[in-house]
């Protein structure tokens, strides 16, 4: 079934006005017609099965059949620290750390942070855009509740602030890292990725001082746009719902 992002109050049989977007999308860019079914979210965990009543040239009208109440939000609160980059890198990490489960993610960043928002209306319209990502990526993969997105904010201010039971930063050439062997199971975990060249030597450094355990995902070296999705798919394993 075609699922949709519309922050909408749903109660059984109420006819509701979909939002822009998703009206667009349903309408015009999947043709759907008058009978059809979809499910709605809200991004706050509540979905539900509606018809298409009505179609205008700009809105489209619908009527709640059923609300969901499948839950598929991971019992881990992941939070990722993840340092910008260029490109569709960003995109990727962003889109498969949603698939992945994660909470929240704060972006970032750093000495060799490659992207820099000059300006704030540039910032907006990059902030629109990954947010547009996550919507998609919760579209896709069956989430309800849309992972808080934060930032940018420079990677030190994010290393002080961020609360979690376990922090790790990725980082090369270190043993070590989270264990199934670990005495209590954390209900929390912040991870930090850094940029394409990775993070500095001080950078590491001042995170270790804040909390932070490095942690090496194996012998090779990973892109920026593959660590988070091997990071979160390791810490749902040992700690989630994988």
């Amino acid at each position: 079934m075609i699922r949709l992002y519309a922050p909408l109050p749903y109660v059984v049989g109420d006819t509701l006005e979909l939002p822009d977007d998703a009206a667009h999308h349903w309408t015009r860019v999947l043709r759907a017609r008058i009978g059809e079914q979809a499910e709605l979210f809200d991004g706050q965990g509540l979905a539900a099965t509606v018809e298409l009543t009505e179609v205008g040239k700009r809105t489209a009208g619908v009527r709640v059949l059923a609300l969901a109440t499948r839950q598929i939000e991971s019992p881990l609160h992941t939070h990722l620290g993840q340092v910008m980059s260029k490109g569709d890198r960003l995109d990727y990490a962003l889109q498969k750390a949603v698939e992945m489960g994660v909470s929240e993610i704060t972006l970032l960043s750093s000495e060799r942070c490659e992207l820099r928002l000059r300006g704030e209306e540039r910032a907006d319209k990059k902030l629109a855009h990954w947010q547009r990502i996550i919507i998609g990526a919760c579209e896709q993969s069956g989430r309800n509740t849309l992972p808080l997105l934060h930032g940018p904010m420079d990677v030190a201010e994010w290393q002080q602030a961020v609360v979690a039971e376990q922090k790790w930063v990725l980082a090369p050439a270190v043993s070590g890292g989270p264990s199934a062997q670990d005495s209590a199971r954390p209900d929390s975990v912040a991870v930090l990725i850094g940029p394409e060249g990775g993070l500095s030597a001080s950078e590491i450094a001042a995170a270790t001082q804040a909390g932070f355990r490095p942690w090496q995902l194996g012998p090779r070296v990973l892109r920026t746009e593959t660590a988070p999705v091997a990071a979160l798919a390791v810490l749902q394993q040992l700690y989630g719902d994988f």
